[in-house]
């Protein structure tokens, strides 16, 4: 059962390309209520309004919130969802597509798949055959994105590479579903750090829409002409303290998919020294399971320098694990690309950490878009 809320726009704190953060305050209580708990409920309450769902507010309009995920105390920002604009309708005379995403809900919205017979990529899309072993960047969590964008673009800027390069992030559908609701992704754009930004399975709003993982990768080369792809679900990801109930486990998937269409996928480590959490400390039990029972391939696992003692006990998991056997380990001085991140202003933090106390998290991340560029130049070499 969904909880709801009725109040008014009363500030438009932020914007950015389809969504609003807004201040809502609720309408007044049942006098029945406890006063206490009324004077509560009346202080304004932080909202996101996402605009392809229901379109733009002001301050003014009575809007219909879902407040669920707040009232149950939950990781969703503190933020409650606009559900309705009261005040005013929206109407679309012209769906720009036939796909339907959400399906089955009522928030169920049509939108243009770059692989429908509608869309004007259609016939590119037929005449797609081979990723063409462009390397494909998978990761578990939507923090470790920035480092791995960063990082290659420092890279490729050190080499003569000739233009910036095109990278594409295929974000799933995993945890968040609505692009808009990311502000790392937002900040990515706007520093020329992300090309493009496909959206597959029922996550939507990106500036291309796929229908699966498949055919997101097949857009990034056939539509997007991407040098290398980021594939991962976007904020919010879901665990259970088990082996397999966690939403990044399509990670493996990722893996999977990239290296069935010819791509070469290159499988981002979770790791930390920082989480209190034995099951996260050093290499993640979500990262064991990805490696060892889901990807059914074998892929690139970029492994940071780290201090010795950190290594050590990395690598002593990946061999007991068998991982080091299954898959390829490479090593790379990830620094550079770290200190990257920091020149583009970017403040990243993951599980509530800054990059200072989560610094072999964050250089796992920056050695996946290193490596990533070591494979575009020594590409564009070959075919020189």
């Amino acid at each position: 059962m969904i909880h709801r809320l009725v109040g008014q726009v009363v500030e438009i704190k932020a914007t950015r390309p389809g969504a609003q953060e807004i201040l809502v305050l609720p309408e007044s209580i049942d006098s029945k209520s406890d006063s206490s708990e009324s004077a509560a409920e009346a202080l304004p309450r932080q909202a996101i309004n996402l605009e392809q769902l229901t379109g733009p507010v002001e301050c003014g309009d009575r809007v219909v919130l879902n407040i669920t995920a707040v009232e149950m105390q939950l990781g969703s920002g503190g933020q409650d969802f606009v559900l309705i604009n009261l005040s005013r309708m929206y109407s679309v005379s012209e769906p720009p597509g036939h796909i339907i995403k959400l399906r089955y809900t009522p928030m169920q919205i049509p939108v243009l798949a770059v692989e429908a017979p509608e869309s004007p990529y259609h016939e590119a899309f037929r005449q797609f055959d081979s990723l063409e072993e462009i390397p494909v960047v998978c990761i578990e969590l939507h923090s470790q994105l920035p480092a791995i964008c960063a990082a290659a673009h420092w890279a490729l800027s050190e080499c003569n590479f000739g233009r910036t390069p095109r990278i594409a992030y295929i974000m799933t559908d995993g945890a968040a579903l609505p692009m808009a609701f990311s502000r790392i992704v937002h900040q990515l754009k706007e520093r020329g750090l992300i090309t493009s930004v496909i959206t597959s399975g029922q996550a939507f709003g990106g500036d291309y829409e796929a229908v699966n993982i498949y055919s997101a990768l097949a857009a990034a080369k056939a539509v997007v002409d991407a040098d290398m792809v980021v594939v991962g679900q976007g904020p919010g990801n879901v665990g259970t303290s088990t082996r397999l109930g966690f939403s990044g486990i399509d990670q493996g998937i990722s893996i999977n998919a990239a290296e069935a269409l010819g791509g070469v996928p290159i499988a981002v480590t979770r790791v930390s020294f920082a989480d209190q959490r034995d099951r996260h400390l050093g290499l993640s039990h979500h990262t064991v399971t990805v490696l060892t029972r889901v990807a059914r391939v074998s892929a690139l696992i970029p492994v940071p320098r780290l201090p010795l003692s950190q290594k050590q006990e990395l690598i002593s998991v990946l061999d007991e694990t068998g991982i080091s056997k299954k898959h390829q380990l490479i090593t790379v001085d990830a620094e550079r690309g770290l200190a990257a991140l920091e020149t583009h202003g970017l403040s990243i933090t993951t599980m509530g950490r800054n990059v200072e106390e989560e610094r072999a998290f964050f250089l796992s991340a920056a050695a996946g878009g290193l490596l990533a560029a070591q494979l575009i130049e020594a590409r564009e070499l070959s075919s020189t």
